[in-house]
């Protein structure tokens, strides 16, 4: 899906992102006046232009009233400044610091070789730039002790986090001298041991009022902080060496104390919140735990010597019943197997045969089933009792057919 943006904040990006780019906050253009104007606020309008193209320039008062000659069309100028866009047209543009005739550009022939050497040596490197802390103990400025820089850093300062220190080293920003002022400064105000940030700034001003901080010393003094370092020198279209070797650079003093000053409400709301989502990560922590430890308590009760015991002996009970059922439906099944077998052994037996008219003979405790085994005196055994008898006669025969002889 595409990104979708109004006007006005497809025309604010492109300007914030012109600004945000160091080889355009500061550069030289050479080329020929055109359509000059001077309106009434003191503002100059006009178009730079060569043999292949042209742009609009402008030159705010507060940097043209110090020329000392007034340009006109058809003159060949260098303007020292940086590319921006005016949002309410749309309009693409160069914001014009200083305006020099061509052929006069020493001091910016001068900055241009130290940027270029800095450069180089990688000063100015995104690599290098450092966070700011979050809340810092303590905040060191550098910057004029009359000026409105730390006037400003102090509203904004008070007004966001009351009782935040800031340590104030006067230095001189301007003039001979200066360049050095501000580099001992950085290093006598960031060797504190509760500063953990510090402000560096002034005013606005040409570009000879700016450049002690377009010196070496100062730019070498701000890569080499030990603690990071906010530059906030001159207005937002001015950008010096030291914006580019600085950790931030802020647009005015008063942005500078808002990036290195956390908003103390604000704050609290974040830690309030913090708070309130910790102590429900531990509730929630606190109720996994629980869960865990019943779970455990569970198994362990379930593993403990006693309920083991209470389990084996229910299962030797429920075993022994079963045992028992089992007996008793086997004895169940013996008895009427016995009890059948009795019955059968009773339908076969000797005293069915009595019932139908047979009688048992018997020598002693043996039946005599044979003439051989008759004795002399014998008992017979009938339906309803025993009768002794004595043998008169022993004849081997058919007991159904015909007489044989006597034995």
């Amino acid at each position: 899906m595409p990104w979708t943006l109004t006007v006005t904040e497809l025309n604010d990006y492109v300007r914030r992102a012109l600004a945000s780019d160091p080889s355009l906050r500061f550069l030289s253009l050479r080329g020929e006046i055109s359509d000059f104007k001077k309106y009434a606020s003191g503002h100059w309008y006009f178009t730079l232009k060569d043999e292949g193209a042209m742009i609009q320039c402008v030159c705010f008062r507060q940097y043209n009233m110090r020329l000392d000659f007034r340009p006109e069309n058809g003159m060949k100028v260098i303007l020292t400044g940086a590319v921006g866009l005016y949002p309410e047209r749309g309009s693409y543009q160069f914001y014009a610091e200083s305006v020099t005739r061509d052929g006069v550009g020493d001091l910016y022939l001068k900055l241009e070789a130290l940027k270029n050497k800095l450069m180089k040596e990688g000063l100015f490197d995104v690599t290098r730039k450092r966070p700011l802390p979050l809340l810092p103990r303590a905040i060191g400025v550098v910057t004029s002790r009359s000026g409105a820089v730390i006037h400003d850093i102090a509203t904004v300062t008070r007004r966001r986090f009351p009782g935040m220190q800031l340590i104030l080293r006067p230095a001189q920003v301007q003039g001979e001298g200066a360049a050095e002022d501000v580099a001992a400064g950085i290093a006598e105000v960031s060797s504190l041991p509760d500063v953990d940030v510090v402000i560096v700034g002034r005013g606005g001003g040409s570009l000879e009022d700016l450049w002690a901080f377009n010196e070496e010393i100062v730019v070498r003094a701000i890569a080499a902080c030990p603690v990071p370092v906010v530059s906030a020198v001159g207005h937002e279209v001015d950008v010096t060496l030291s914006d580019l070797a600085a950790d931030v650079r802020a647009a005015t003093p008063s942005v500078a104390a808002e990036v290195c000053v956390p908003d103390q409400d604000a704050l609290f709301a974040t830690i309030q919140k913090m708070r309130e989502g910790m102590a429900r990560a531990g509730h929630n922590l606190l109720l996994s735990r629980r869960s865990t430890l019943a779970l455990c308590e569970k198994r362990l009760a379930a593993r403990h010597p006693l309920t083991l015991v209470r389990d084996m002996r229910a299962r030797a009970d429920l075993n022994a019943h079963r045992l028992q059922s089992l007996a008793e439906r086997q004895l169940a099944l013996l008895s009427s197997r016995v009890e059948a077998l009795s019955q059968k052994l009773d339908a076969l037996g000797p005293r069915q045969a009595l019932r139908r008219g047979y009688a048992i003979v018997l020598s002693g405790r043996e039946a005599v089933t044979r003439v051989s085994q008759a004795r002399d005196e014998m008992t017979v055994l009938l339906q309803d009792g025993r009768i002794r008898v004595r043998a008169l006669e022993a004849r081997k025969e058919d007991p159904f057919g015909k007489e044989t002889s006597v034995v």
